[in-house]
């Protein structure tokens, strides 16, 4: 960390279920723009819930979450489909559309925000091409692996250029080279100033690379 303003900013931030289960309690950390770090810590330690948090996808009980210096808590329902507009989410559960080809599921978050047709065509091929699946364009999803799945869910979150890609557990369901593929995709956009946050319990993957680990226990973040 280098003191400059952050893109995302939690304090104090808590958040309980119906029937009193605490998923996070007083969290707090500061994500500067341009940085990649990871999330890590045991099954239910409250990392999809905190990643939740971040896309407004939920919203917490006590703290504020701030993105781009917005406060979550104060936005209002309208606005959260812009607020998105900055954010790739590559979450477990996000449904690949098996009726459509390859480069219509990856059109759909262009066309959804108004692109013209044109402009969001030649967009969405540079997505593919970056997760090497443009050759697979014109096949439909049920056709690729499980590693090719997950770089077409990455090549959906990355198309609108987010300035933040948050992903959870990108890499759970892949054998270590897949795994591995998609980790090196997340550092090459962290590279050319993409803040990633990516929330993982491989601890093996996250000593590859030398960046910041926050470490949730219980709902507590660990220092």
């Amino acid at each position: 960390m280098t003191g400059g303003v952050a893109i995302i900013s939690l304090r104090q931030v808590s958040k309980r279920y119906p029937g009193g289960f605490e998923a996070l309690r007083l969290v707090s950390f500061a994500v500067e723009p341009g940085e990649m770090l990871f999330l890590t810590g045991h099954s239910g330690a409250g990392k999809t819930t905190l990643l939740k948090l971040i896309a407004a996808i939920e919203r917490a009980n006590g703290g504020a979450v701030l993105v781009n210096g917005q406060n979550l808590s104060a936005l209002r329902p309208a606005a959260i489909p812009y607020l998105r507009r900055n954010l790739g989410l590559v979450f477990q559960g996000q449904k690949l559309l098996f009726d459509r080809s390859v480069f219509d599921n990856v059109m759909l978050p262009l066309i959804v925000t108004g692109q013209p047709y044109r402009e969001a065509a030649r967009r969405a091929r540079a997505a593919l091409d970056k997760v090497g699946l443009l050759q697979r364009e014109k096949a439909n999803p049920v056709a690729l692996s499980g590693g090719e799945q997950q770089r077409l869910c990455v090549a959906r979150a990355v198309v609108n250029r987010p300035a933040i890609l948050l992903a959870d557990e990108p890499t759970a369901s892949l054998d270590a080279a897949y795994a591995d593929e998609i980790m090196e995709m997340f550092s090459a956009f962290n590279q050319v100033g993409v803040t990633v946050l990516v929330a993982t319990h491989d601890r093996q993957l996250i000593g590859k690379y030398r960046k910041r680990v926050l470490t949730l226990d219980h709902g507590k973040l660990l220092q």
